[in-house]
């Protein structure tokens, strides 16, 4: 088993560059489709709203993105509650397909997590910051949000000494794809 990593900063690509890879080679577990999910779950939403304060279930995320933007700490408290439940799903994930020949995991914040060791191969997805504003405001995300949570990240030059290949997501679809398929050929 070949359990490949991706990650980025965000909105550089990542999502659209897992689905190439993993396209017919192997399942996916993307961190951000899991944390989708949780804010679906009933007894997740009563521990946010407990935890935050929050009178309105159906409106936590609106809720949460204030209490970020007000007080930076808040995402931390956050994530203290997010990242143990997705690395659980993440672990059950592995275990689901030990019999695969390649696994694919989609996380945003593999470097800052430390996870690196587990896996076989770290690809790194980059583009330059305005690019990917552009790209974050385009999928119905303001400026401010996009700064509190790009500051937040580990800069790129940083990360990339932690991973295996670099692939610059800055011009088409068809390009992207190339690379990548390149990549994942010297593993095949």
């Amino acid at each position: 088993m070949i359990k490949i990593g991706i990650t980025g900063s965000l909105s550089s690509g990542k999502t659209t560059a897992s689905k190439i890879l993993s396209y017919k080679r192997g399942p996916l577990f993307s961190a951000d489709k899991v944390v989708k999910e949780l804010y679906q779950n009933k007894q997740f939403k009563s521990l946010i709203c407990r935890r935050f304060k929050i009178k309105n279930k159906n409106q936590i995320k609106k809720y949460l993105k204030k209490l970020i933007l007000e007080n930076k700490g808040n995402i931390k408290l956050l994530e203290k509650i997010i990242h143990p439940l997705v690395r659980k799903k993440m672990r059950n994930f592995t275990a689901q397909n030990k019999d695969k020949r390649f696994l694919f995991y989609e996380i945003p914040l593999l470097i800052e997590s430390k996870l690196m060791k587990h896996f076989n191969v770290v690809i790194f997805i980059k583009a330059k910051e305005k690019l990917r504003l552009k790209r974050f405001k385009s999928n119905g995300g303001d400026k401010k949000v996009f700064n509190l949570l790009n500051n937040k990240q580990m800069r790129d030059r940083k990360k990339i000494k932690f991973c295996d290949h670099v692939v610059v997501n800055e011009k088409n679809l068809s390009i992207l794809k190339k690379n990548l398929i390149a990549i994942i050929e010297e593993y095949e």
